[in-house]
């Protein structure tokens, strides 16, 4: 059972650090504190089917030890002192979704529950993910999704996943002398990582990709997904498109 905490606002380090021996497992990888306490179908969609969801390639990938901290808010401060944990209703331009904490005991990932939608949870959460797995990437799943991006920008594919990756690809499009350097593993780096962020989202959950001028063309977007699932295929009785959900 959860404990809830006293004192309006508290400073992120604190909390986890008062909080670490009350960890509730998920695994022998996830663990997670809730203040206030979760009920039980709560825990059931917010940690133990997002996380089952997780193609072992990726939990590999992942720090050993991750501790999931879900609060109502999230408030942003300024520079020097960062973010802290509001128990009150903060002002809108203040509140984060989520902020991932280094800790000596190993990654602390941070989510504002209140008023948030659980597909939002959702997509933050594997977004944290993705980041991570993004930077622990083999020089194989490197080197092949680099062709895919290189594919795309000789046939001057436009749109992408997400905003971020988005703009990386129109900086790099306006200089093509880049294409080999910086620029374009900055951009292959971060659309990985939005790519994946949305590939594992299909996993756990149905969703809808919106359409639109910036995002990437579906046969593209398919390749990708394809790419993924081969490098890191999706755990028993899951998947990402509906064909192979059918033959389980």
């Amino acid at each position: 059972m959860s404990v809830d905490l006293t004192p309006a606002k508290v400073k992120l380090e604190d909390f986890a650090r008062t909080f670490r021996d009350q960890l509730i497992p998920v695994n022998s990888q996830f663990s997670y504190f809730s203040s206030p306490s979760m009920a039980e179908e709560d825990v059931r969609q917010y940690l133990h089917e997002p996380i089952s969801a997780l193609p072992p390639g990726i939990s590999a990938l992942l720090p050993k030890s991750i501790s999931l901290m879900l609060v109502p808010f999230l408030e942003k401060l300024n520079t020097k002192t960062g973010m802290r944990i509001s128990f009150e209703k903060i002002e809108e331009p203040k509140q984060m979704p989520a902020h991932r904490l280094s800790t000596p005991n190993g990654e602390v990932l941070f989510f504002a529950t209140k008023n948030e939608e659980v597909s939002d949870y959702h997509y933050g959460l594997y977004n944290e993910m993705a980041s991570m797995a993004s930077r622990a990437w083999s020089t194989e799943v490197r080197d092949g999704y680099y062709a895919l991006l290189r594919t795309e920008l000789a046939a001057k594919v436009n749109g992408e996943v997400d905003e971020k990756s988005w703009r990386l690809k129109q900086a790099l499009m306006r200089k093509p002398a880049s294409k080999e350097g910086k620029a374009f593993k900055d951009y292959a780096r971060q659309s990985f990582e939005d790519t994946l962020t949305l590939y594992l989202h299909g996993i756990c959950c149905d969703i809808d990709v919106e359409t639109g001028p910036r995002q990437l063309p579906s046969r593209h977007l398919r390749k990708r997904l394809e790419f993924l699932q081969a490098q890191f295929p999706p755990p028993e009785g899951h998947a990402v498109f509906p064909e192979d959900l059918k033959r389980h």
